[in-house]
């Protein structure tokens, strides 16, 4: 299981992978180049993730939510650039650390160091 697999598994069993759905989705997001797919893909993240009561709504204020909906009204490769960045620093001051303390990680360590004790033998 790869870093980024772990950290996923361990935000859904905390209830909390939204997070990192919707950081991934942002991703992708600022890739495209088709004005048409940026309208589309900013409208899929707004019903999914920033809407109120969205099915996977992300934990943001209310002024960077009503921003948000502004700048997707007419939608550019950087207009998720802010409630990413707020998203981004959620996880990394509150779910990343309890994760680095969380016994799934400290067993990915565990294994990972025992292979590198055998294979140096």
């Amino acid at each position: 299981m790869n870093g980024l697999a772990a950290f996923r598994t361990f935000l859904k069993s905390e209830f909390s992978d939204e997070n990192i759905e919707f950081w991934m989705a942002c991703e992708e997001y600022k890739k495209l180049k088709s004005s048409t797919k940026l309208v589309s893909k900013a409208n899929k993240i707004l019903h999914e993730f920033i809407d109120n009561q969205a099915p996977r709504e992300i934990n943001i204020d209310y002024r960077t939510r009503e921003k948000t909906k502004q700048t997707l009204k007419v939608p550019s490769p950087t207009s998720l650039n802010e409630v990413q960045s707020k998203v981004y620093s959620l996880m990394e001051k509150d779910s990343y650390p309890r994760f680095l303390r969380s016994k799934m990680y400290q067993d990915i360590v565990n294994r990972a160091h025992a292979q590198g004790q055998r294979r140096s033998v």
